[in-house]
């Protein structure tokens, strides 16, 4: 049985629709992470989940039990908030029990919970503290913390890493991983940040404009983008996309791609389903190229195309190359020293690892 499931659920605040039919389903242990921009409609279908928002259509279901009209408390749930929202006259125990005070649970069961969830956050010695003498980062311990010692169906967390700063961020990134590990809790996550989703989720779900784009594991929407919406949402630096046109022999694909100053390069050796092979043969396509799938071309590589960078950027562990590929800026990672001194390089493509999308219609070319 599903944990979490979202069937055709839809939210409409007079005639604007903000989520239009989204279903999702994730079983026990799942960590699943909605992804996406700014009023995308993350946060409204989390607050749904919470039973903070009213539903307009389809059914939400926490367990197989159907939850659109439960009250927040009675749906077995546990959210941590951006804001922490912890109680300033309270000490860290305090917070952490409250919710079990609230339902008249037994002190030792209390104690030990306590103990329990302090000790998994390493914040034993932070509980006689009031919340103004914490950092963020504790702060949000503290509110995991709570949210842990509920033993609820469902963790949800919006945003909870957001005011941390860059340094911290990680950290608690990895804290909430590791709970996760040893808990084998099931979560719904929100951010817009694809770092988070990527190294947290088990299951991401990418959504625009109240709809998702995507569904699956983080690898899968990172190799296999259904759009190109996904293509440049996921990953950093994002797939490059650049114009072609497509020549079919065989079995295989080229790519005939304009290069600045120079003359059209070919990437050969694309697979291609059978139909997509027929269908797309002299047609205009989008070709899609992660950045770190170019490498300095040698002999062992085979074809390559030549290229005049306009910007190399060093970052220490690799170097960005930029350059101008189908009349569009493209970004090449490369190792570092490599490119440092080049104005010209020639590139070779794993071309195993393009993807292919309609130029009309921005999906995937299977």
């Amino acid at each position: 049985m599903s944990t979490l499931e979202i069937d055709r659920v839809r939210k409409a605040y007079g005639q604007l629709e903000v989520l239009k039919e989204v279903s999702i389903s994730i079983g026990t242990g799942d960590f699943l992470v909605l992804l996406g921009p700014s009023g995308c409609g993350k946060s409204t279908l989390l607050n749904m989940i919470a039973g903070l928002e009213t539903i307009t259509g389809g059914e939400i279901r926490i367990a197989g039990k159907t939850v659109n009209h439960l009250s927040p408390k009675d749906r077995d749930i546990a959210m941590v908030f951006q804001s922490y929202a912890l109680y300033p006259t309270m000490t860290v125990r305090q917070n952490i029990e409250f919710g079990m005070k609230i339902r008249r649970i037994a002190r030792a069961d209390r104690d030990k919970a306590v103990k329990t969830a302090s000790d998994l956050l390493q914040i034993t010695h932070l509980l006689n503290r009031k919340p103004s003498q914490l950092s963020g980062g504790q702060r949000q311990r503290v509110a995991m913390g709570r949210a842990i010692v509920r033993e609820p169906k469902l963790f949800l967390f919006d945003e909870p890493l957001s005011n941390l700063d860059a340094k911290l961020r990680v950290d608690m990134r990895t804290e909430i991983k590791r709970l996760h590990a040893r808990l084998g809790t099931t979560i719904v996550y929100v951010t817009h940040d694809q770092i988070e989703a990527m190294t947290l989720a088990t299951r991401v779900a990418v959504m625009k404009d109240g709809v998702v784009q995507q569904l699956g594991d983080p690898q899968a929407v990172y190799d296999r983008p259904a759009n190109v919406y996904v293509a440049r949402f996921v990953g950093s630096p994002a797939m490059n996309i650049v114009p072609a046109v497509l020549e079919v022999e065989g079995t295989t694909a080229t790519a005939v791609v304009d290069v600045a100053r120079r003359p059209a390069a070919r990437i050969g050796g694309i697979s291609l389903s059978v139909e997509g092979l027929r269908r797309y043969a002299g047609e205009k396509v989008l070709v899609g190229i992660r950045p770190e799938n170019f490498s300095i071309a040698s002999a062992a590589t085979g074809p390559s195309l030549t290229v005049d960078f306009d910007v190399v950027e060093p970052t220490g562990p690799d170097t960005l190359a930029v350059f101008q590929l189908g009349g569009v800026e493209v970004t090449a990672r490369l190792p570092p020293r490599q490119a440092h001194a080049r104005r010209e390089a020639a590139l070779a493509v794993d071309t195993t690892k393009i993807v292919l999308f309609d130029s009309e219609t921005e999906t995937r070319i299977d």
